[in-house]
Parts: structure tokens; sequence; C-alpha cells
């Protein structure tokens, strides 16, 4: 557990935020210039990659620098594009980015079927009596399970944006007229968690309301993609259907690696402190020009995310730095620092091995 290696001293949380209380006040001009460039050059490096708007017939993939070049960026892009879900959610009673959370829903959240009503559960993962525990669906025991079982992860990668085309196209229409299917549908196929056994709890009748609308909007685009765009073309659209499952695949993949090296994964199912917590959440302060493109929108400050969890993405920099500067030496918070993401996956492959090891011979 992550108190093993904590010191004596303890952790203020009145001192942090005065440290950076002036740093909680969201800059919606920020949010707009960083999601609207963000989003204009990942849709120009997708043009260049099928050839044209997403309306025309697709090239097909030539195998060509040009082509391999575009395709990562857009990657990269729109994998910053996505994550600022993060930022919907979090923000989302903020009447300063009530239209942002708006036009990112329709551009984005939308078209890549990822509303922000399947990400709300996230919250329960601040919860500080849920995270860790089987209420929290983003938290897996990665440090005391067995190895295979974070390949296996990894491996969802590969079914997801199927999985979310069945749930929009076909679970959607079949939830709106089967009583009681919508109840089944809410709890096990809404939301974007790891844990795969996860229960989301029944919505009230607000967020209900969200639902629906974002879910006809993912439905009409669903539709819109598999069935009208092939009559329309009068041939079924292969190469740019590869193209966008590609993309989804390497985004998945790139925001799982990037949850693995989130947390330390410690705990085994138990309610931990508030210091634990913070302990078992990671910061990548370090190299900031790679860090931000597998950890963009903030998401590289992970343990200071779990702090204050308000705290737009735009000043998790700078609070870091605050607090490293004048907390003192022995502060668990430095605790929270690892050099690189990969550091952190081979110490959690590294612990995941000890501790696996050990089960085995104590029930030898």
């Amino acid at each position: 557990m992550p108190t093993n290696a904590t010191s004596s001293a303890e952790f203020s949380f009145t001192e942090s935020r005065h440290l950076i209380g002036d740093l909680f006040r969201p800059h919606a001009w920020i949010y707009w210039v960083d999601f609207v460039l963000t989003y204009a050059a990942g849709a120009y490096c997708f043009t260049q990659v099928s050839g044209g708007p997403i309306y025309a017939r697709h090239q097909g993939f030539q195998g060509t620098f040009h082509q391999t070049f575009f395709f990562f960026a857009s990657v990269l892009l729109f994998y910053r594009a996505s994550l600022f879900i993060h930022e919907v959610v979090h923000q989302r009673n903020n009447e300063r980015l009530k239209w942002f959370r708006i036009v990112w829903n329709l551009v984005c959240g939308i078209p890549f079927l990822i509303p922000s009503f399947v990400y709300y559960t996230h919250i329960d993962h601040h919860r500080r009596k849920h995270y860790g525990t089987d209420q929290d669906g983003e938290y897996l025991p990665l440090e005391h399970q067995q190895g295979w079982q974070i390949l296996f992860y990894l491996s969802w990668c590969l079914i997801i944006p199927i999985v979310a085309v069945v749930r929009f196209l076909i679970l959607t229409p079949l939830a709106w007229v089967i009583p009681g299917f919508r109840s089944f549908v809410h709890q096990h196929a809404s939301s974007m968690v790891m844990d795969p056994t996860y229960i989301r709890p029944l919505p009230t009748k607000k967020t209900l309301k969200i639902i629906y609308i974002q879910e006809f909007g993912c439905f009409l685009w669903s539709l819109a993609i598999v069935v009208i765009a092939p009559l329309a073309v009068g041939q079924w659209p292969t190469p740019f259907l590869i193209h966008a499952y590609l993309l989804s695949v390497c985004i998945i993949f790139l925001n799982s690696i990037r949850t693995i090296g989130s947390h330390r994964w410690s705990n085994a199912g138990d309610e931990m402190t508030f210091l634990d917590q913070l302990l078992d959440s990671v910061n990548y302060p370090h190299n900031a020009w790679i860090t931000e493109l597998w950890g963009p929108v903030g998401t590289r400050f992970h343990a200071l995310h779990h702090l204050f969890p308000s705290l737009p993405y735009h000043a998790l920099p700078e609070a870091h730095r605050r607090l490293m500067k004048s907390l003192p030496a022995n502060s668990p918070y430095r605790q929270t620092e690892e050099r690189s993401l990969t550091a952190a996956i081979i110490n959690l492959v590294r612990r995941n091995r000890q501790t696996t090891m050990h089960a085995a011979s104590h029930h030898a």
C-alpha cells in the first residue's frame, strides 16, 4: 500500500488550497481556442489520410509516408479533442462553459460515440468512499491481479469501437420500445469504465432527459454512417469504416496506456483514506513536450486532479509548480511524481509480479 512509503509528515489540504486559491476559475477562451484548433487540425489530418471530406469516397490506404504521418497526427489530435470530456464532466455545472459543453457534444462527443453522459460515472471515481471499491467503475486492482489481466484490459481497444456502434445503433432504439430494457442498458452498457462488472446506478429524471437527447444524436449519426451513407454512395464504404475503426482503436489504446499510468492500482477493494488515495495517484510534470501528447488536457497531473477535481486543466501545471515549491520537503504530495509513463508501468508490472508470487507461495 502507498502508506508504507509515507513519512510521518501529514498532508495539509487547507495549506495546499491556500497556495493555489486563485487558479480555480476556468477561462472559457482557453477551452475554446484549444479545442477548436485541436479539432480543426485533427479534421484536416483526417482528410489527408482519406483523400477528401468525410462524405467523399475514401481513396483507400496506399501505405505512403504522407498517409502514415497524417494518420498518427490525427490520432493524437482527436485523442486530445476527445479527452475534453474530462473537463466537460467536471465543469458540467459551470455556466461559463455551458455552450462549450453543448458544442463539444455536437462536434466530438456524438460523432465519436462518446457523449458526455457515458462519463458521468467518473464523479464516483472521485468520491472518497467509492475510490478503489466496487462502486468505482474506473478502478481495477491491477497490482493484485494476474499479469495477463493488464494485457486483457489493453485488448479491449479492439472491440470497444464495435460495441459503441451496437450500443447506439441497436440497443438504443430497443431501450426506447422494450419495457425494462432501458434499465439494463443504462446499468450495463452506458458507462466509460475499466471494470466490465460495474453496475451503473439508475439516473435521476433530469439526467435521463440529457441521456435521451445525447443517445438520440448518437443513434442518428450511427444510422447515417452505417445505413444511409452506403445507400447514398451506392456501395459499402469499407475503406472509410476501416479508417474510422483503426483511428478509434489507436485512440482507445493510447488512452488505456495513459489510464494504466494514472494510478498505482495498489488497492485490493477496501475503502482508502484520503492520503492513500493521493499516493495511489500519479503526476508527470517532467518532459511536458512528450507527456502532453499522451496525457493531454491536464490528465498528466492525475494526482493533483484527485486532490482538487474542480481545478481547470489549464491551471494544473502552475498549481503543481506552486505546491512543489512551497510544500515541506517531506510532504507526501512529492511522492506522487513519476519520471515517465514507461517507468510507472514497469514499476506496476514489477509490483504485480511480486504480489502474485507472494500470493502463490502463501497458498502453496
